[in-house]
């Protein structure tokens, strides 16, 4: 395990488990054996990252986050505060399901962002870019740069990678602040045309 992140002295770091360069862990948070977590991440208080589960790079975990085996963040993810991930999709107490024979993986993609007190069903994905309105279910994919709310979330509209709310209105292309542009292919799908 490597000396080189931050670990307040509530937060347990267990043996076996990975945590990169210039990453921080806040108050209370518990990394369990077998976790990897990127360089130059943001765990805020009460985060938990169960064992096995993958987390990229420059990712920002708010308070009160669970990240539970079979979730993998790739870079650039936020987490907002008190957002929720799962992993059974038929948990019962009386028999349990708490082995990963019974995961259903969630894979949340760079540069993705879920808002606080959001609920990811597992067995999702949420492609490139996808923004999550606090408090949405999400019980499908999130296609990229898509903007959904609501409970079952719906795509409400489309973001760009800086975070410019996309215009399609009056054209199927469209150049965000700084200079992006896209293009609406369908009324689920947007592709980044340009850098």
């Amino acid at each position: 395990m490597s000396e080189e992140f931050f670990k307040h002295e509530s937060a347990y770091v267990d043996e076996g488990a990975k945590v990169g360069k210039g990453t921080k862990i806040w108050h209370f948070c518990h990394i369990m054996s077998g976790a990897e977590i990127g360089e130059g991440c943001i765990l805020g208080q009460n985060v938990v990252v169960s064992p096995n589960v993958k987390i990229g790079n420059k990712c920002k975990i708010q308070n009160n986050v669970s990240v539970y085996e079979g979730v993998v963040l790739e870079d650039y993810v936020f987490c907002g505060p008190s957002m929720v991930f799962t992993n059974v999709i038929t948990p019962r107490s009386e028999y349990p399901r708490a082995t990963s024979e019974h995961y259903h993986p969630t894979l949340v993609k760079r540069g993705a962002s879920i808002g606080a007190n959001a609920t990811i069903r597992c067995g999702v994905t949420l492609h490139e870019c996808a923004f999550v309105a606090a408090g949405a279910v999400v019980t499908k994919d999130v296609p990229s740069y898509a903007i959904v709310a609501g409970v079952p979330a719906k795509i409400i509209g489309w973001m760009g990678a800086y975070g410019d709310v996309l215009d399609f209105s009056n054209s199927d292309t469209f150049t965000d602040s700084v200079g992006h542009t896209y293009q609406k292919v369908s009324d689920t799908e947007v592709i980044k045309k340009s850098d």
